[in-house]
Parts: structure tokens; C-alpha cells; sequence
């Protein structure tokens, strides 16, 4: 799952294909019947995170600020001043391995999917969601029944969202988080953005989203371009 959810970005990002409407065919086909997820859902999400990284109100990725999290050291110290005791922020770096990992696949997403599609009424890519249900239920419901099939795809979804999160975070979250101070695209994208160190297993386990800031200067680059 965590594979094919670094797949659907490579397609989602038109880098697979020369042609664009082969990219969108196929990225629906793996983010929906491969991951049981819209492609409209991505693609809203993804292009305003790509617009304006880190900026505050405009990057859907920094949203948990200020409810769980405080992000970045302006928006900490405006916090501070105001005093808005939402949670204890001087210990978030205790918990929020707690939280924020575990909890973002299985308790948010899970649900939010499907109220994204019926309220936009994307019926297309409700279809290919329900293929992957429908897949998996009849894979493993004569194994392990219906206890067994839902504790699977609780837990594949609780390992891959720990996958995802250590992913997506280490390589924006330690960087410049504010309001949108209305900096030119390019500054906007390195501010936001920061690599991890290249190796076999790093390329893998990031789907290369360790070469981070290539990616966002040239999101339509093929991912095993980016390390030259």
C-alpha cells in the first residue's frame, strides 16, 4: 500500500506518461482500485500543498496546527502570546509519534474519503473505490471473516500511515511553516522544502521524496531523475 501510494503520486504528477490523459486514466486506477481512494480527493489536496508549501491556511498539510500541533516558530510564538492552551505544545515532541502517525490513515482519511466524493459527487472515482473493497473483501473474507478482514485492513492501514507521515513530515515539517507572505514561487519552494540523505534504501522507502526539493522544482520530472 505504501508503494503504490508513492505509484499514484508519480502518475498523479503526470510523470509517467508523455501524455497527460494516460496519467489521469492510470492514476485512478491505482489510487482507486489498488488503495480504495479518490483521485479528485489527491489532486485537490496535493496541488494546493504544491502551490503554497508550508504556508499557513493555503497548505492543507499544515492544517493540524493549531488543534493538535503547534508548527513552525512564528505560529508557536503567536500561540504563546495569545495563549491559547488547545493542548500542551511543550511536550508535542512526545507525543506526537502518539498521534499524528498512527492516526492520520485509519481515523481521518478512512472516513474523509468517502464524504469528499458523495459531497462532490465524484461518482467515477467512488467506482474504482468500491473495486478495491470489493477486491479485498472477497480475497480475504473466506480466510479470515469478517472480524479478521477488519482487523487487516486496520492494521495494513495503521503501518502504512506511520509509512506516510515519517515520509511527508521529515521533509517540509522542519522547515519555514508561516502565513503566505506572498514570496516568489521559487524561494516559496525551497523554503519549504529539504532533502534526506540519498541511499538504496532511503530512495525506496521514500518512494524518492528524499530528493524533496527537486521534486518540488520540477514536480513533473520522473522520480529517477531527480538525484542527478
Amino acid at each position: 500500500q505504501a508503494q503504490a501510494g508513492w505509484l499514484q503520486h508519480d502518475f498523479g504528477h503526470l510523470s509517467v506518461f508523455s501524455e497527460s490523459r494516460w496519467n489521469h486514466l492510470v492514476h485512478k486506477f491505482v489510487i482507486g482500485h489498488l488503495k480504495g481512494a479518490p483521485a479528485s480527493w489527491w489532486n485537490h489536496l496535493h496541488f494546493q500543498h504544491h502551490a503554497k508549501p508550508n504556508c499557513f491556511r493555503k497548505d492543507p498539510d499544515v492544517n493540524m496546527h493549531p488543534l493538535f500541533f503547534a508548527l513552525g516558530k512564528t505560529l508557536s510564538v503567536e500561540l504563546g502570546v495569545q495563549k491559547k492552551k488547545f493542548m500542551p505544545y511543550n511536550h508535542q515532541h512526545k507525543y506526537f509519534f502518539i498521534i499524528g502517525p498512527p492516526a492520520l490513515v485509519p481515523l481521518y482519511f478512512q472516513w474523509y474519503i468517502f464524504y469528499f466524493v458523495v459531497q462532490r459527487k465524484q461518482w467515477v472515482d467512488l467506482a474504482w473505490m468500491l473495486t478495491f473493497y470489493i477486491r479485498f473483501f472477497l480475497t480475504y473474507l473466506p480466510l479470515l471473516g469478517v472480524k479478521g478482514i477488519l482487523g487487516l485492513h486496520l492494521l495494513v492501514r495503521f503501518i502504512e500511515s506511520n509509512w506516510f507521515v515519517w515520509v511527508t513530515q521529515m521533509n517540509h515539517i522542519p522547515m519555514h511553516i508561516d502565513y503566505d507572505k506572498n514570496v516568489d514561487w521559487f524561494s516559496t519552494q525551497l523554503q519549504a522544502t529539504c532533502n534526506v540523505h540519498q541511499s538504496l534504501f532511503n530512495d525506496w522507502f521514500s518512494g524518492h521524496l528524499n530528493f524533496q526539493i527537486e521534486h518540488h522544482l520540477f514536480p513533473t520530472m520522473p522520480r529517477h531523475n531527480y538525484w542527478k
